[in-house]
C-alpha cells in the first residue's frame, strides 16, 4: 500500500546543515499495521511527512499502491491524497478553532468529492457515528470538546473520504491512559471495518507492539532494524532496540496495554464519564446549576 525508497530530509539554515532523515525505506503490506518507534527528535513525523509530501524530501521518493506520489502536480496530486489521511499528535491544535466539528468535517468533503448541501452534511454526521460521537457534537467547536473526542473527530476527518491509507502521528500521546485504549480499539475496529493500512509513528512501545504487524526502529534519522513487531519489540537484534527496551518503566501491578485496550470498548466507557462521547457539556453557569441538581456526579468531576 505505501512504499517509502530511500528517504532524505536534510534542512539548511543559517550557513548549517541538519539531516532529519537519513536513507529510509519500508513498506507498508495492504491491510497491515507498520510501526515506526523511536525517540523524540529520531525523525519519525519527518518520514511519514515526507511520505505523503506534505514536506518535500531532499532525496528520495515514496508510492501509494504502486503509483509513485513524487512527480505528481495539482489535480492528480490532490486525487491521490484523497486516497491518504492523516491524525496528527494534537488533537486540539489540530482543527481550526474558529469552525465548528461539522465544518471541520466538511473541508476535505468539498476538497476531495462532488458533495454539497444536505448530502455534506449527512456525509459529516455519518462520520461522528463512525467514530462513536453523538450528533450533539456536530455543532460544537473543539474547545467545548474534551481531547479524546477531538482525536475522535481528528480520525474522522481522516476517514472522510474513505481512504485506504491513514498515518498516524502519535495518535494518543496527549491522551490519559483509558482513553488511548478507547481510541486504539476504536482504530482498530475501523481498520477492519473499511480495510484499512496504518502507518502509526509512535514513541510508546507497547502501543506498537499491540497495534502492528510490522516495526521499524529509527534513531537519529536512520532506520537501524525491521521486522515482524512481536520479534522487533519482544527479541530485538540491534543494540539500541535492546536499550530502548530496557528503558521503559516498570509499574508494579500495572496492566499490560494489550489486556487493558480488550478490556474497554472501542464506543468508550460509560456516557456518565467525561471523556466519553455522550450530551455536550454545558455552556453556562444555569446549565451547570442544572445539571448538578439532577446529577452529582458534575460536581465530583468540577471538584
Amino acid at each position: 500500500m505505501l512504499t517509502v525508497e530511500n528517504i532524505v530530509k536534510v534542512y539548511r539554515a543559517h550557513g548549517t546543515q541538519v539531516r532529519a532523515v537519513d536513507g529510509v525505506s519500508f513498506e507498508v503490506e495492504a491491510g497491515t499495521t507498520f510501526g515506526l518507534v523511536g525517540e523524540s527528535g529520531s525523525g519519525k513525523s519527518t518520514v511519514a511527512r515526507c511520505a505523503l509530501r506534505l514536506v518535500e524530501p531532499t532525496s528520495g521518493g515514496s508510492s501509494i499502491a504502486g503509483e509513485p506520489i513524487g512527480g505528481l502536480r495539482g489535480r492528480a496530486l490532490r486525487s491521490l491524497r484523497a486516497r491518504t489521511g492523516m491524525v496528527f499528535q494534537n488533537p486540539v491544535a489540530a482543527l481550526n478553532p474558529r469552525l465548528t466539528i461539522e465544518q471541520s468535517l466538511a473541508e476535505p468533503l468539498r476538497t476531495h468529492t462532488g458533495l454539497r448541501g444536505r448530502a455534506l452534511a449527512q456525509r459529516a454526521r455519518e462520520l461522528l457515528d463512525e467514530v462513536g460521537l453523538a450528533q450533539a457534537h456536530a455543532e460544537r467547536l473543539p474547545h467545548q470538546l474534551s481531547g479524546g473526542q477531538c482525536q475522535r473527530v481528528g480520525i474522522a476527518r481522516a476517514l472522510a473520504t474513505r481512504p485506504q491509507l491513514l498515518v498516524l502521528d502519535e495518535p494518543t500521546s496527549a491522551l490519559d491512559v483509558s482513553v488511548q485504549a478507547q481510541v486504539l480499539n476504536l482504530l482498530q475496529e475501523l481498520k477492519r471495518e473499511h480495510a484499512l493500512s496504518y502507518l502509526l509513528i509512535s514513541h510508546d512501545l507497547d502501543v506498537v507492539r499491540y497495534m502492528s504487524d510490522s516495526a521499524g526502529v529509527m534513531r537519529m534519522g536512520a532506520l537501524v532494524e525491521v521486522g515482524p513487531a512481536r520479534e522487533v519489540l519482544v527479541n530485538p537484534r540491534h543494540e539500541y532496540t535492546q536499550r530502548l527496551l530496557a528503558a521503559m518503566p516498570e509499574t508494579p501491578g500495572a496492566v499490560p496495554l494489550d489486556e487493558f485496550a480488550r478490556s474497554v470498548p472501542a464506543g468508550g466507557a460509560a456516557k456518565s464519564e467525561p471523556d466519553a462521547p455522550g450530551a455536550p457539556p454545558p455552556d453556562s453557569a444555569a446549565d451547570f446549576a442544572a445539571a448538578e441538581a439532577t446529577d452529582p456526579r458534575e460536581n465530583r468531576i468540577r471538584q
